[in-house]
């Protein structure tokens, strides 16, 4: 579709459609008075749906960098795969029916794979049948096409969650084993290092007076939120020239808000002290900034109070290269179970999604380029907007080698071969330093190499997905509306039968202590050698009982499908959720499959 700035030619062998959606646009189409607006084409306007199209399949462009920060070779997941694009959200947001219409002009496309990096608010959320991305993405997946979706930011908390239907790719971030950093350096010689995406152009050789938000507080202002460098907490006279040290304590001002706010009452820098935000730096462009722990940030403030006349100053960000432990959780990403089921484990898989080097529009905005540089066609940016596509394009790299493959082969491929080490051969971590578990990683970190050869995969069919509908309460009426198929409910439909579906990982919601183990059951396909034969082996917490039968299974040449059974038993296990794994072994091959298990 053509628009104002877009032309038919601006396609490519790269870019091979592309089409937006604003209905007001086109009422007043004809009108001579009409002023083009971003909404009028299918250009992006504001560079995310840039960012994360280049992450999923940009082409391999050498000697890229952000001014200078993560300079090499910048490729996208897939760099082969052809890109159509449909401009789902306006400068208005992203309405549900608009989504609805992409979804269903994709699939008559033909696309192979959809990448979504939308979703609503945890707080906002909606049932799978009045969900427009998970309506949409149940008729993909009916015509093949998968769906991935970024989990949301609204982590740490649980149950936040979202685009979390069985028949989507659920995706939640990491950070890569690759940091940016500042140096603070005080007037005493004792040097910290911070978090930041920084283009300061201080040096070592000219410090700035230093202060703490509460000292140079405006008059009637209460002392927490001056600390927090609250708007309009501030005296600017105060400020005036100082580097200001402000607190993070009220995560409902941002760190871009605190920026402004210093930035404004003109002090030279900021220096925010956090704890969880550290692991995603922040860009602040050319003013000085940088973001340290509680442990660095208690010390600079006992210099503040314990000098006559503090000084400091901020030094330029830099790469730092092989950074550990990675990848960890990000704080951000949203965790798991689902609000609406906790029968079905989310999100699924776990993908780089902090500080991700990716394409951008050149930012012009002042204050956002170095001095002396152009604006930057690259930019670096965190959320699982950025995680779901690297899996798109893992997703589209396992497709290019096994085309035959379904898309729940694929997905299973991902989910059971998925890293569950970081990269100091630990298990993987939160952002609060503990292991991290299935709700916060899904099954673990995207290993597309190892997805090629995954031995077994699980394959959940469109049946699969009607029954989760039935189990999960919704009436045939309205599943046949959906599905446009003409389909019974199996005679017992609760919910319990939902953790039956054959999913890659295994939840289930409820399991009484009181009760008989309940018996969860599973089919694999194998993809891999003919003749092979896969021992089990269980990793479970102490207390939670679980048997697989038969523990060991045989395939042959004709012979590519074998059911297994799982019993969880949990008299003697602790209350709560309970993670653990299954892994099926050939001598050469593992086949993971995660479980959580709450139990009751």
């Amino acid at each position: 579709m053509e628009g104002y700035d877009f032309k038919k030619s601006n396609c490519n062998r790269k870019l091979i459609g592309a089409r937006y959606y604003d209905s007001i646009q086109r009422t007043y189409n004809n009108n001579k008075t009409h002023v083009a607006k971003p909404d009028d084409s299918p250009r992006d306007f504001d560079g995310h749906g840039t960012h994360t199209t280049s992450i999923a399949a940009g082409a391999k462009v050498a000697n890229v960098s952000y001014h200078d920060l993560a300079g090499g070779t910048a490729r996208g997941g897939s760099p082969s795969s052809r890109v159509a694009i449909y401009k789902a959200c306006t400068l208005d947001g992203c309405s549900g029916s608009t989504i609805l219409k992409a979804i269903d002009d994709a699939i008559k496309d033909g696309v192979d794979i959809i990448s979504i990096s939308i979703g609503m608010s945890s707080l906002f959320q909606s049932d799978y049948l009045n969900d427009p991305i998970a309506i949409g993405s149940f008729h993909a997946q009916q015509m093949d096409i998968m769906v991935v979706c970024s989990g949301g930011n609204d982590g740490p908390d649980l149950y936040t969650i979202v685009n979390s239907a069985p028949w989507i790719f659920t995706v939640a971030a990491s950070n890569i084993d690759r940091d940016f950093q500042s140096t603070v350096l005080l007037g005493n010689g004792k040097t910290f290092q911070g978090s930041a995406i920084s283009f300061s152009n201080f040096n070592q050789s000219r410090n700035y007076p230093l202060a703490f938000g509460e000292d140079v507080a405006a008059k009637f202002t209460p002392i927490s939120e001056a600390r927090n460098c609250y708007p309009g907490s501030l005296d600017t006279q105060k400020v005036a020239g100082k580097i200001v040290v402000c607190t993070y304590n009220d995560l409902n001002i941002p760190r871009q808000i605190k920026k402004l706010v210093v930035e404004d009452a003109r002090a030279k820098g900021l220096i925010l002290v956090s704890e969880d935000e550290t692991v995603v730096p922040f860009d602040s462009g050319t003013f000085p900034f940088a973001e340290v722990g509680n442990l660095s940030g208690l010390q600079i403030i006992k210099y503040i109070n314990g000098t006559k006349k503090p000084t400091a100053t901020i030094l330029p960000a830099r790469d730092v290269p092989r950074y550990r432990p990675a990848p960890t959780v990000a704080y951000f990403s949203s965790r798991g179970p689902g609000q609406y089921t906790g029968n079905i484990l989310k999100p699924d898989i776990m993908a780089p999604g902090v500080a991700i080097l990716a394409a951008m529009i050149p930012e012009k905005e002042a204050g956002s380029v170095p001095v002396g540089n152009k604006p930057s066609g690259y930019a670096i940016k965190s959320g699982t907007s950025m995680a779901c596509p690297h899996v798109t394009g893992a997703a589209a790299f396992i497709k290019s080698f096994h085309r035959g493959w379904s898309t729940s082969m694929i997905k299973s491929a991902l989910m059971t071969t998925a890293n569950i080490y970081d990269n100091m051969g630990k298990p993987l971590q939160n952002s609060s330093h503990h292991f991290a578990n299935a709700h916060e990683v899904g099954v673990g970190e995207i290993n597309p190499l190892k997805a090629l050869n995954p031995g077994l995969v699980f394959e959940t069919t469109t049946e699969d997905y009607l029954q989760f509908l039935c189990y999960y309460g919704y009436s045939e009426k309205n599943i046949r509306s959906m599905s446009k198929k003409n389909f019974n409910c199996p005679r017992i439909s609760i919910d319990r039968l939902i953790s039956n579906i054959n999913y890659p990982s295994i939840s289930i919601g409820n399991l009484d202590r009181h009760k008989p183990a309940q018996t969860i059951k599973r089919t694999v396909t194998n993809v891999g050698c003919p003749n092979a034969t896969y021992i089990s082996r269980v990793q479970a917490p102490v207390g939670l009982e679980v048997k697989v039968f038969p523990k060991k299974i045989a395939f042959i040449e004709g012979l590519t499908r074998v059911s297994f059974k799982v019993l969880f038993y949990g008299k003697e296990a602790s209350n709560g959720y309970n993670f653990g794994s299954i892994t099926w072994f050939d001598g050469r091959l593992s086949v993971h499959l995660s479980f959580a298990v709450n139990v009751e």
